[in-house]
């Protein structure tokens, strides 16, 4: 090894070697080798047919999707290199035009009121615009979703033929103002008012503390000239609980309304093209006609009536408008997580380091540890793409009204379904989201860490979406919640400890009974399959279900306030709710694949297996614990996992490729 090196380079090689606690031939060897031949990237034959897959993907309103891309991929539409905040959001807002402009805008909103009538294109469109700028991506969620659709589920139809209009074009930039600086999550106990004065047929609008401001609004800081402000209505010296008003907030100049302050809320951490700002109101009046009356009404006398009775019922019908938000955000989060594996994939695939002396590197993806990075996540995307295409078709067909034969108690019935289902997807996927862009970026290592590289501005801005549309906390502790509701109903009149009592005895017999027996050992072919993977996940969610049903009836048999009782239990509620969602996605993701040509199923079956494992894998403790599994059968899961990750690493880009992004908007030099 030491031919032809000269004594005081080898000693000094030799003095090297021990500094670093190396020593021995091989350690000269490699510090002498001679320069390595290059290699082509990584090249694979997919196992399946890319344009069937991509065909897939596209499902449902492949042309919807073509249309928004293409106008992402106007010169107009270009992205902005290091934009100043102030030109970026008059950037935004142009964007927001041209969307109106194409008739974007009104795709959800009524016929009747000029629009399209199409909640599942509106839903489309938002999820694929999540493909270019994020920023955009919002402001069209704050004018056409949270604001336009406001007015249009809350709003009668004489209200919305005003109003919605003037909104799908853009013409009407407006706010939805509902969270305030001292209650985000907890809309109930909001503190701003409208009172209703019977002399001047107006309601007069409050803030009455600084805690009360509205803040956090879209479109607030600049551009929104009317608000739908969330206020405790009052009227006859009565509070009747959350309503919706539509305020003006500037008049035709920019200039704020008389009685209204407006503070930008500054530099954020991404989204600076949006315009986010706090509203304070003093006194301000409105029309008695401002007040969304699709479900409530003051008459001249100040007389109050809904159609919805109960107080409780009446108030969820409020936060309904939130549902498309969150099925919206959801879906963008996925998409966002796409578009990081797109980029990490890609560069894995083409970055090669270390190997075997005078050969070429390993690309990065041929390493064990780099596929557990990126592998998984990537099943886990394509699960949830086909759990969002399901929560689509749920909203679309809930936002549509009663199906024939449905009638009103199965459609309301159905309408909370969807609201449940939507806030557990929400948390999941824009977590997965967050989580994923994170890991993608490390996977790329410097290179990830560049601006041209993407990674920071899609970590910036959808980092958010974990706390807006509902903090993603909250919305796991509702799921729960719903599910504990949906055990009492069954118990019809039981009081609230018996009903616990009874579930949780219930759920104890139900999981002896599907308790599965396997071997202590498990084979690969066992381990993949559905019957074992969907079992696993429903005693997981039964037992949950159980355990937390059993701490609340502790807590209730002592003496203690429900209330309390509920926050000393919240993190099993969290864990309870994601054990749900995850079941529901893998129910979703089988349905999906059962729907799927013959010649796509092999590869998505694997995927399947996979995203199944990861979840096993990561609770394998509670698996053991609770003795549903044995130490040997969760080796297995282990063994398993890395058979299919060798078996997708060949198909890896190949899936990757599957999806569509428009040109200007996938721009990162290490995917090329």
């Amino acid at each position: 090894a030491s031919e032809g090196v000269a004594p005081v380079e080898r000693d000094s090689l030799l003095e090297v070697q021990r500094a670093l606690g190396v020593d021995g031939s091989e350690a000269a060897r490699q510090l002498l080798a001679s320069s390595r031949p290059g290699a082509a990237r990584a090249q694979h034959e997919p196992s399946f047919p890319v344009e069937d897959l991509t065909a897939r993907f596209e499902e449902p309103r492949a042309e919807v999707r073509a249309r928004v891309r293409s106008l992402l991929d106007r010169p107009t539409m270009a992205p902005m290199e290091e934009p100043v905040r102030a030109d970026y959001r008059e950037r935004v807002f142009e964007w927001l035009q041209e969307l109106a402009a194409a008739g974007f805008g009104g795709l959800a909103f009524p016929e009747d009121a000029g629009g399209a009538g199409d909640p599942e294109a509106f839903a489309v469109a938002f999820e694929t615009l999540a493909e270019g700028d994020l920023s955009l991506l919002i402001k069209f969620g704050v004018q056409f979703g949270l604001f336009g659709g406001s007015v249009h589920n809350l709003g009668d139809a004489e209200q919305q033929e005003q109003w919605l209009p003037r909104i799908a074009s853009a013409d009407l930039p407006g706010c939805f103002a509902m969270t305030e600086t001292s209650h985000g999550s907890n809309v109930a106990d909001l503190e701003t008012t409208a009172t209703f004065d019977p002399e001047t047929q107006e309601f007069v609008v409050h803030s009455p503390s600084p805690g009360a401001t509205k803040n956090y609004i879209g479109n607030a800081a600049v551009h929104g000239r009317m608000a739908t402000v969330f206020a405790q209505l009052v009227t006859q010296g009565q509070e009747h609980g959350v309503h919706a008003v539509l305020v003006p907030i500037r008049d035709e100049s920019g200039r704020p309304m008389p009685g209204v302050s407006i503070e930008d809320d500054g530099l954020k951490i991404g989204l600076n093209g949006v315009d986010n700002g706090r509203i304070r109101f003093e006194e301000v009046r409105v029309p008695r006609r401002n007040l969304l009356a699709r479900f409530a009404r003051v008459a001249e006398d100040g007389s109050y009536s809904s159609p919805i009775s109960s107080p409780s019922a009446r108030f969820f019908t409020m936060l309904g408008t939130l549902v498309g938000g969150r099925v919206s955000v959801a879906a963008a989060a996925n998409t966002v997580a796409k578009k990081a594996l797109w980029i990490a994939v890609r560069y894995a695939n083409r970055r090669r380091q270390f190997g075997p002396p005078g050969e070429p590197e390993f690309a990065l993806l041929d390493y064990l540890s780099h596929q557990e990075r990126l592998l998984p996540r990537l099943a886990r995307t394509v699960a949830l793409h086909f759990a969002l295409r399901d929560l689509i078709d749920r909203y679309a067909r809930v936002a549509q009204g009663p199906a024939e034969g449905m009638g009103r108690a199965g459609h309301e019935r159905a309408a909370r379904e969807l609201e449940t289902r939507a806030a557990g997807l929400k948390a999941v996927a824009t977590w997965h989201g967050s989580d994923t862009i994170q890991e993608c970026r490390e996977a790329c290592g410097g290179q990830g860490y560049l601006a041209e590289n993407q990674f920071g501005a899609m970590r910036a801005d959808a980092d958010i979406f974990t706390t807006f549309e509902g903090d993603n906390t909250v919305l796991l502790q509702l799921v729960a919640k719903g599910l504990l509701s949906d055990y009492r109903k069954q118990f019809g009149d039981m009081t609230v400890r018996r009903a616990v009592s009874y579930a949780a005895a219930r759920a104890r017999d139900e999981l002896t009974e599907r308790l599965p027996s396997w071997p202590s050992r498990l084979d690969d072919e066992t381990v993949r399959s559905r019957e074992f993977q969907g079992r696993l996940l429903e005693v997981r969610e039964r037992q949950l279900l159980g355990g937390l049903a059993r701490r609340l009836k502790r807590r209730l048999d002592d003496g203690m306030d429900s209330s309390r009782a509920v926050v000393e239990v919240q993190d099993h509620m969290i864990e309870l709710a994601r054990a749900h969602v995850e079941r529901q996605i893998y129910d979703a993701f089988v349905v999906g694949i059962d729907a799927s040509v013959p010649v796509l199923q092999p590869i998505l079956e694997r995927l399947r297996a996979l995203f199944v494992l990861d979840l096993l894998e990561r609770d394998r403790g509670w698996f053991l614990e609770h003795g549903v599994l044995s130490g040997s059968a969760t080796q297995s899961l282990r063994t398993s996992v890395n058979s299919l990750l060798a078996e997708l690493r060949p198909d890896a880009e190949a899936l990757v490729s599957c999806w569509s992004f428009p040109e200007q908007w996938v721009t990162a030099p290490i995917a090329r």
